[in-house]
């Protein structure tokens, strides 16, 4: 692979049990680079340890004072010169080429993750931790790959030139053939000590990054309750923490680096000294002397390559651990793709039918969305309201209604591995991603608009059928865009809001406008399904019922659900389901509900116990309300039922 080749079209599927084998799959797939790399390598490295040979030739040759040998060892110099040249450039070259490879690699399979993950990335993992990975974590894993290569061409080198030395001098290539493995082998006991304050210092530098996006993400509300220096002085703490586990991780390193140089001196002293007492006795040549001398010396920078794959393995390990962690994330439930599917089958068997089997790739998705955790059903092409006093409840029900089902167990909260919800009779995290995106939309609670002009944020995948203006007007964005026309014209010089640029997260815009225009981005993609999480929760009660009226009449023939307790929006709704404890306690409109659910009309008018005790003096709430609730959920069940048996034979 050319560095021109990327992105790669596909960068495979990598091994992520563990770091270490993770770094093995990336240097095996690239393994055509390594080699290259590795031959110029030896080619670069092989001319430069010829020198002493050329050297040697040339000093008997001025003994002996013979001038045609003279010229010929000349000769070999300028050669290997130019063989030196050539292959350190093309070394270099071919190095170079590996790491951005593999960083490119790298930073591909965590997009793609990204991507197939959604909002709920962060949720499994820390966003400190993912900006780590994705920048300085990279850089470490494209390190070792690139240094592999240079490392073999050294070990190579260093072991011929040895055998060679052995043959040539057999006095004196006995002393340097036993003392460079032990010169390499010397620092081994010291990394495993480098290794874990390598470690200590990258943890703290998560920490770190983890507090400052955190930090500037909430600066705003910092600065409004006069926490900004209070989280500034966390942040400082934390930075000289950082530094002083770098202070105490660069010395050990140094201290390697020492051995590296003092060892080998060591040894080229032990030579110097054992080959003139071999001279003076002349058993050798002045110029076998010389040429085992500059063997010796040259052997010095092979064995810097130890030193360095030494440091870039320790760095690179506990990277490449943190990004098969995030790579080995999965859309399936904490079971597995085999348990999500065995869930999805005895859901399906519960109703009295087979489950459908995972639909193409390019198979259209529609019908009635369900989620069998709570016994939500929002039919096909109607709005369909939900209530869920638990916020955190709700946040789990709509990723399970994307396709994204809970991780963990009951004990954390969670849902304990359930199932996602069925569309058609399908689970959603049993079909492509592809279909699954394009068949069902869910905006966050908190979305993020990325920095840009508004046309280049409303210009993502659509199905064509609503324009930017339908949406906008939809969402109630005058008053926006009469704002960023404004400020285009500022600007630009140009009054056309499109043109007008959104800052990074839309930072230069009110909640409410932010809120609005992620509502039009949302709604002119028209999936199939549209999930809204309090899309209105930062809006005036105004602008909250005209923003009702237009989803309404732009989603007409959509299926639409929005998770609101505004009583403006359930009010526009063609069903309301309320979700109580986890389960679907209540369907009907807004109104029935208001008049038959007491639960429901304290989540939704925020009335108290002693209001509703004086409301209803003449009934007991204990036992007629869990009467009420039980009558309301055999007829939902009696309903959503029969609804699913008829979609898992259609689809089967």
């Amino acid at each position: 692979m050319h560095i021109r080749d990327l992105p790669y079209p596909d960068p495979g599927r990598p091994d992520v049990r563990s770091g270490p084998r993770f770094l093995f799959w990336l240097g095996r797939n690239q393994l055509g680079g390594q080699v290259k790399a590795a031959l110029w390598g030896l080619v670069h490295m092989a001319a430069l340890v010829s020198f002493p040979l050329a050297i040697g030739f040339g000093v008997q040759a001025v003994v002996d004072r013979s001038g045609s040998r003279l010229a010929m060892a000349g000769a070999l110099m300028v050669g290997l010169t130019v063989l030196t040249a050539l292959g350190d450039a093309m070394l270099h070259r071919a190095a170079v080429t590996n790491w951005i490879t593999a960083a490119a690699r790298v930073q591909q399979l965590l997009s793609r993750k990204a991507v197939e993950l959604g909002s709920t990335l962060t949720r499994k993992v820390a966003a400190g931790e993912v900006v780590a990975v994705s920048t300085g974590d990279v850089e470490k894993i494209g390190w070792f790959v690139e240094a592999l290569s240079r490392f073999a061409a050294a070990a190579i080198t260093t072991v011929a030139l040895c055998v060679a030395l052995v043959f040539y001098q057999p006095a004196l290539g006995v002393v340097v053939a036993v003392g460079v493995p032990a010169l390499a082998l010397a620092v081994l006991p010291l990394l495993p000590r480098a290794a874990r304050r390598a470690d200590d210092q990258r943890e703290k530098a998560g920490r770190a990054t983890e507090l400052a996006s955190d930090t500037v993400a909430g600066l705003r509300v910092l600065r409004g309750i006069g926490g900004e220096e209070l989280f500034l002085s966390r942040y400082r703490d934390a930075s000289q923490e950082v530094r002083a586990a770098a202070v105490r991780s660069a010395r050990m390193w140094a201290l390697i680096a020492a051995v590296q140089v003092a060892l080998p001196g060591l040894l080229l002293i032990g030579v110097v000294w054992y080959g003139v007492s071999l001279a003076r006795e002349g058993r050798i040549e002045v110029g076998e002397l010389v040429t085992v001398y500059s063997a010796v010396t040259f052997l010095l920078f092979p064995l810097r390559h130890f030193e360095e794959i030494a440091m870039a393995y320790s760095f690179s390990r506990p990277s490449a651990r943190r990004a098969a962690r995030v790579l080995a994330l999965r859309r399936s439930s904490a079971g597995g793709e085999g348990a999500a599917t065995a869930a999805s089958v005895a859901t399906a068997a519960s109703y009295g039918g087979e489950r459908a089997e995972a639909q193409e790739a390019t198979a259209p998705l529609g019908g009635d969305l369900y989620d069998p955790v709570s016994g939500m059903l929002a039919p096909s092409g109607v709005l369909t309201a939900v209530v869920c006093g638990d916020p955190d409840a709700a946040g789990r029900l709509a990723d399970r209604l994307g396709g994204h089902p809970a991780h963990g167990g009951p004990g954390d909260g969670d849902d304990g591995g359930a199932p996602s919800a069925l569309l058609g009779g399908v689970a959603l995290d049993e079909v492509a991603l592809a279909s699954a995106r394009t068949a069902v939309l869910v905006q966050d609670k908190d979305p993020v608009l990325l920095s840009g002009t508004l046309a280049e944020l409303l210009d993502v995948p659509r199905s064509g059928r609503v324009s930017a203006e339908k949406a906008l007007e939809a969402a109630q964005c005058g008053d926006v865009l009469e704002a960023l026309a404004q400020a285009s014209a500022a600007d630009e010089g140009d009054a056309d809001p499109m043109r007008a640029r959104i800052t990074e997260r839309g930072r230069s815009l009110s909640g409410g406008q932010r809120q609005r225009l992620a509502l039009a981005r949302s709604l002119v993609t028209d999936p199939e399904v549209l999930v809204l999480d309090e899309p209105t929760s930062a809006v005036d009660s105004h602008t909250e019922a005209r923003i009702a009226d237009g989803v309404r009449r732009l989603r007409t023939g959509r299926t639409t659900i929005v998770f609101t307790s505004s009583p403006l929006v359930l009010d526009r709704a063609d069903r309301v389901v309320f979700v109580a404890d986890g389960e679907a306690a209540g369907v009907g409109t807004h109104r029935e509900l208001l008049g038959t659910d007491p639960a429901y009309r304290a989540v939704v008018t925020r009335e108290t116990d002693g209001e509703a005790a004086v409301r209803r003096p003449e009934r007991s709430t204990g036992s007629a309300g869990h009467g009420l609730k039980g009558t309301v959920r055999e007829d939902i069940a009696r309903e959503d039922i029969g609804r699913i048996e008829e979609q898992i034979e259609e689809s089967a």
